[in-house]
């Protein structure tokens, strides 16, 4: 049962009145982490017509894998951090007691099983000292857990300074900072804040300002060639290109624009819902335009998925919604999932005999349909 079902709620420990202009900002984005928990979790807000592309990539079983399948080494290595597996819980939410505890269940997992976690948009914790801990627990549970803090390009361009984001990444001692791109999501959300004029150049200038590595991620529309080119340019170290086929933040902010009764936001939301790079195209757009480490994400569901976009030229691979829904059930749900997935990857490398991640991304494979057409009209 999610803790979104009336038996089971999450109370406000921080419902305290609004005295002023401050709290009442405060209150209003605590408002906001909550409906980006509970909606994707309570309503269907995954793609309508869209997908990841990932259907058109098809593995060539290997009947002679000579190897164990207890041989198959899962472990890898990503910005000179040592992982267990090529797995990182992506970046999801903050800011509300609801978050306190799914953050929680999420760092004890990413500690357990040696993986990576992100934090949700930290900005947050910047406005109220009494939100910071909803992001801080996953670093008190994962001492040695890949952490990644997390800020708006948006909130970048818009003048976040360098000491603040210094706090964000103390916030959680974190060991690389995401700064996200969502113009789609900006443009949708009933307070959104569609400027990303100059961002580039902020990105430089913080990747300059900085000592650990930068990733620049999507929410869910997918990096395209040229952006990655200009992206590499910067000075960052890693892109994950979170294509669309998974979760709609179009989708999820239409929601938001229909309680609010905002006609246009809807509309928007409603055209915009399927928007973006398939999750598979982005990996072999990005891969071929730049050699530097790829995060894969968007709509990844299992480990075959997983192995998928590994071979496609991703180094890691990231999913959100399915670890949020499971988090936010049980721990008991959370653990058999994690071990599911990575028993997945691993009965995929085994049938490929790829016995570590280095043989598996060398593993050939054959394009299909809609992803072999699109790549051929796009080259």
């Amino acid at each position: 049962m999610s803790f979104f079902d009336e038996d089971n709620k999450v109370q406000d420990k921080v419902g305290l009145p609004v005295e002023n202009e401050h709290e009442s900002f405060v209150e209003q984005i605590k408002k906001r982490k909550r409906e980006g928990i509970e909606i994707p979790l309570k309503e269907n807000t995954q793609g309508k017509r869209n997908s990841t592309y990932l259907e058109y990539v098809k593995l060539i079983h290997n009947a002679l894998p000579e190897l164990d399948f207890d041989e198959v080494d899962l472990s890898t290595s990503f910005l000179g951090k040592s992982f267990s597996a090529p797995l990182i819980i992506d970046s999801m939410t903050g800011g509300t007691d609801e978050a306190f505890l799914i953050n929680k269940r999420l760092g004890q997992i990413a500690e357990k099983y040696g993986i990576g976690m992100g934090l949700g948009s930290q900005r947050a914790g910047l406005k109220s000292e009494k939100l910071v801990e909803s992001y801080s627990i996953a670093r008190e549970v994962a001492p040695n857990a890949f952490l990644i803090a997390n800020i708006g390009g948006a909130q970048l361009s818009e003048g976040l300074s360098t000491p603040d984001i210094m706090k964000i990444i103390k916030m959680i001692d974190a060991d690389a900072l995401a700064i996200h791109l969502n113009p789609l999501q900006e443009l949708i959300q009933p307070e959104g804040e569609p400027r990303f004029k100059g961002i580039l150049n902020k990105i430089a200038k913080l990747a300059n300002d900085i000592e650990i590595p930068i990733i620049v991620k999507e929410v869910g529309s997918g990096i395209s060639a040229d952006v990655a080119i200009r992206l590499k340019s910067s000075g960052i170290q890693s892109i994950n290109i979170a294509g669309s086929g998974g979760t709609s933040w179009a989708g999820i902010e239409k929601i938001r624009a229909d309680r609010q009764n905002d006609d246009i936001k809807s509309r928007l939301g409603e055209l915009f819902w399927d928007w973006g790079i398939p999750t598979a195209l982005s990996i072999l757009l990005v891969s071929k335009s730049v050699k530097m480490p790829i995060i894969a994400s968007g709509g990844l569901r299992n480990g075959l998925e997983i192995a998928k976009c590994l071979i496609l030229g991703s180094d890691l691979c990231a999913m959100a919604f399915p670890f949020l829904r499971r988090a936010s059930e049980s721990e008991e749900e959370l653990e058999n999932f994690t071990k599911s997935i990575l028993a997945e990857i691993k009965s995929t490398m085994f049938l490929l005999g790829a016995g570590n991640i280095k043989s598996l991304k060398n593993t050939r494979y054959i394009l299909t349909d809609k992803l072999a057409s699109v790549l051929g009209n796009y080259e």
